[in-house]
């Protein structure tokens, strides 16, 4: 069933006017009562977007440039060049480089930690990246860590684990001879796919960008089916089982045509390839608990997409930063990245589905700031849902994912919730449950957990076990650590209802599956196992 047959027939997942009494105690006046929404509003919500980013301050480059209004991103186009380049990997450096007295120290008490400093800080970056040299910032970018684990590990005690060593020796190219170890024949970077260092592809004369269509055409690109598999394969088993064969696809199959020599081919639609699949990585390294990682793929992917020239795909891009931002507990960050979406996607076709997403992430980031606009949440919610009405008029970019009626009811729960309407968070999580078939393993999950979680909350822990109980044997073969960690919160719920027979028998199933999961996931790094604090539902 349409929304738009939900509009003409209320029922309990439907955010239209007809919900309004539903939503009535989220919306308070100026005195803080209660207040009934003006229903002349939900012909005009679908310009509650666009009228918040029309009061947003000017923006500026770091270099000092303004910039216009529909600029996708923080930098202006000759510092996104510039960026590219940087963030793909460490610069070529002659041979002499290593012959400095803080390279010869730091070798010399066998400190990787203190030979990375004294790489960053190399007179020979001036020229490139200031005269400060390497930022920590960038070369944890390289090497798939935060600044602040950069700066641990430069200042802390020598790190003595050979594949940390032997990783970071790779990124940053050190000589084996100078080296007190040695490296593993067959070893190679992980988490970030690197790329050679070489001066940038020339890029195709400029011109209208040209989508690939939609459909069984679109197979005849191989990117573009890459894209499709891993995409299908993901909805099923997980990021974390997934991870390692994107990044091992983007330095395998897209890195050589992204800065190779030969200008065969349409350069833009590589970088757009290449864009939609970093994007990827990061959206499977979120669900593997990565989500530093996460954060380094969403900014390269923004990057090559504005140099690819598909501003719907820009527009996606900044959609997963925002979701990022929320999840991560910076509700500011996320509406800022939401609205820029939505201003990257008014400058190419049109997207009704992307456009949806955009506005329920706004949305989502209102939600995160308590009260401060709960009524601004409500309209933009009511927007995303008049928008996935519509149907786009010419062909969506294939690299977009859909977003839809189950997305929004996603969205629409993580917004209720945060809120405190849980009857109507309610009655959107059982709509995720009822939208998504068994196949959509990982967001049917999402559903009742999220449902189960609700509902233990309103005082009927028995009826949240009924809800969760088939979650565990239906996740057993998904590499998600964010399943995990919504069954972590599922027990610290229930525990306090334990007493109860129902609830101590799925107690028991749940600490055993948990346990068994969380061993297959030692290979996080400890940023990664520090999300345990930060789930939130969904």
């Amino acid at each position: 069933m349409s929304y738009a047959e939900h509009e003409r027939q209320p029922g309990p997942g439907t955010i239209t006017d007809r919900a309004y009494g539903l939503y009535a105690p989220c919306m308070a006046g100026p005195d803080g009562a209660a207040r009934l929404p003006n229903k002349n509003y939900a012909h005009g919500a679908q310009q509650a977007g666009r009228a918040t980013m029309s009061a947003s301050p000017p923006r500026y480059c770091p270099c000092g440039k303004r910039l216009a209004r529909d600029r996708v991103g923080v930098c202006c186009g000759v510092c996104e060049q510039r960026n590219v380049q940087q963030r793909a990997g460490p610069p070529a450096v002659p041979g002499n480089f290593w012959d400095t007295p803080a390279f010869q120290d730091a070798f010399a008490v066998q400190h990787m930690g203190r030979v990375a400093r004294a790489y960053r800080r190399h007179l020979s970056h001036g020229a490139r990246y200031g005269r400060d040299g390497i930022p920590q910032e960038l070369l944890g970018d390289w090497l798939g860590l935060t600044q602040a684990q950069v700066s641990r590990i430069e200042n802390g005690p020598p790190t003595r684990n050979l594949d940390t060593l032997a990783h970071w020796a790779r990124v940053l190219r050190i000589p084996q001879e100078l080296l007190w170890f040695k490296l593993p024949p067959s070893q190679t970077a992980d988490a970030v796919a690197q790329v050679p260092d070489t001066q940038p592809v020339a890029l195709a004369p400029a011109g209208p960008f040209h989508l690939v269509p939609v459909g069984d055409g679109a197979l005849h690109d191989p990117d573009t089916a890459a894209m499709r598999a891993f995409r299908s394969a993901d909805l099923q088993v997980g990021g974390g089982h997934l991870y390692a064969s994107v990044i091992k696809y983007l330095q395998a199959d897209v890195a050589p045509r992204l800065f190779g020599s030969d200008g065969a081919g349409d350069t833009r639609a590589v970088f757009t390839a290449a864009a939609a699949l970093t994007e990827m990585a990061g959206w499977m390294a979120h669900d593997a608990g990565r989500d530093a990682v996460a954060r380094q793929h969403f900014g390269r992917s923004l990057a090559l997409a504005g140099v690819g020239g598909d501003p719907q795909l820009s527009a996606h891009v900044l959609g997963s930063m925002s979701h990022l931002a929320s999840h991560l507990g910076q509700p500011e960050e996320a509406i800022e990245m939401a609205r820029q979406g939505q201003a990257a996607l008014h400058t190419g076709p049109a997207n009704p589905g992307l456009e949806a997403r955009l506005l329920a992430l706004e949305a989502r980031g209102l939600a995160g700031q308590g009260d401060k606009d709960a009524a601004g949440c409500v309209q933009l919610l009511l927007c995303a849902e008049k928008a996935l009405e519509d149907t786009p008029a010419e062909p969506t970019s294939p690299w977009v994912s859909q977003f839809d009626e189950g997305s929004l009811a996603s969205e629409a729960t993580r917004c209720m919730r945060r809120l405190g309407d849980l009857d109507e968070a309610r009655r959107q999580a059982e709509r995720i449950v009822a939208l998504r078939p068994s196949h959509r393993t990982r967001s049917r999950a999402f559903g009742q957990l999220a449902l189960a979680a609700i509902l233990i909350t309103q005082g009927r822990p028995d009826e949240a076990c009924g809800i969760a109980r088939d979650v565990p044997e239906a996740t057993q073969s998904l590499g998600s650590f964010l399943v995990i960690g919504q069954l972590l919160r599922m027990q610290r719920l229930l525990q306090p209802h334990h007493h109860n027979t129902v609830v101590a028998d799925f107690l028991g199933c749940l600490e055993e599956t948990v346990t068994e999961r969380l061993c297959l996931y030692r290979w996080l790094t400890k940023d990664g196992r520090s999300q345990y604090s930060r789930w939130e539902g969904l």
